[in-house]
């Protein structure tokens, strides 16, 4: 029993340190991609000095975040000064605790299940930390004992906990059709009966539009507005806090692909092919669904990007409004034509 519950936390330990790992290197190479997207939309080159193709340009970047010097203001609090970026930096690693990357891999004779925590709440467990990720912004702006960190902050956190109740009623659609929250069981539920996209595409869009809101992305980036607020709810952070909630922006965009992948694309699943019929190994099978994921995950990244250097930022007002008079009522809208067609077929 002992050495079952061990070689369980040591697979679980393994996994959370692939996963972090992941996390960390996509949003040190997203910072690259985002430039180099910025510069093809705006016929430039971009990065092209530190290394092949600018490849080295994020760790130069990084190096020079990692050196700089630390400054605490003195009016600051400190210890939710540096709390903050911590806290923005956690809540965007835990929400990959639940995703199911793959099917599992066979090693040492068991399955391993290429996810951390198959909890019978999955989804609410992503809501959950996502809404914990305003108290980062807001600490970090409270902290710095600067009016515009202030206002920007008090701006970020209306505005996510505006977009969160659409986000959710979005997904009540959904979840009537699947029936549980578990992650692992809305994956299963397309492969066996098609994308949630073709059954849900409204309920698709209001999920997209919240998730560019709740990450803070172009046109709702009103919290690091620059040319209103003088930088944002960061503007007195230096060094690697600064990195922080940086990284943990880029992180918030990753994982945000993922889990519009695994509610409404199928997650780890290829459409319209029968991956059993392969004949090949089910260590093999569970690498392409893993590699199928990141595909996935990484369009809607790009897809982040183009919106950024295409779409110019909404006014407060308009946000707000596009919050609660559009997108609301077009959630209910969709979660209430979807329960009448499944009471309807039920019939």
């Amino acid at each position: 029993m002992l050495l079952t519950i061990f070689w369980l936390v040591i697979e679980k330990l393994l996994l959370i340190g692939l996963i972090v790992s992941l996390s960390m290197v996509v949003a040190m190479y997203a910072t690259y991609a985002e430039r180099k997207v910025a510069a093809f939309l705006q016929d430039r080159i971009g990065p092209n000095r530190a290394g092949i193709f600018g490849l080295l340009q994020p760790l130069a970047d990084g190096g020079k975040l990692f050196f700089k010097e630390e400054i605490i203001p003195l009016a600051s609090s400190k210890f939710l000064f540096i709390l903050g970026p911590c806290l923005a930096m956690i809540t965007a690693l835990l929400t990959s605790a639940v995703i199911p990357w793959s099917t599992p891999l066979h090693l040492f004779g068991q399955d391993v299940p290429l996810q951390v925590a198959d909890i019978n709440i999955g989804i609410l467990f992503i809501f959950g930390v996502v809404s914990l990720g305003v108290y980062g912004i807001m600490i970090g702006g409270w902290a710095s004992n600067n009016k515009f960190s202030l206002l920007a902050a008090v701006r970020g956190a209306s505005q996510m906990v505006s977009y969160e109740l659409p986000m959710g009623l979005a997904l009540l659609g959904l979840l009537l059709l699947v029936g549980d929250l578990r992650m692992s069981v809305i994956v299963q539920n397309q492969i066996e009966h098609g994308w949630h996209i073709i059954y849900q595409p409204l309920g698709f869009i209001v999920f997209f539009i919240c998730a560019l809101a709740e990450c803070n992305r172009t046109p709702f980036d009103l919290a690091e507005a620059e040319n209103e607020l003088n930088f944002g709810y960061h503007q007195e952070y230096s060094s690697m806090k600064l990195g922080f909630y940086l990284f943990a922006e880029y992180i918030n965009m990753f994982i945000s692909g993922v889990v519009m992948s695994c509610l409404f694309f199928g997650g780890y699943d290829i459409p319209f092919v029968n991956e059993a019929s392969w004949g090949i190994s089910q260590n093999a099978l569970a690498i392409i669904g893993f590699l199928v994921m990141l595909t996935k995950a990484f369009f809607f990244v790009f897809v982040f990007m183009w919106i950024r250097w295409t779409i110019p930022r909404f006014r407060y007002d308009q946000l707000m409004n596009l919050g609660w008079k559009k997108l609301v009522p077009l959630a209910l809208f969709n979660m209430i034509v979807t329960a009448a067609v499944i009471l309807w077929l039920k019939k």
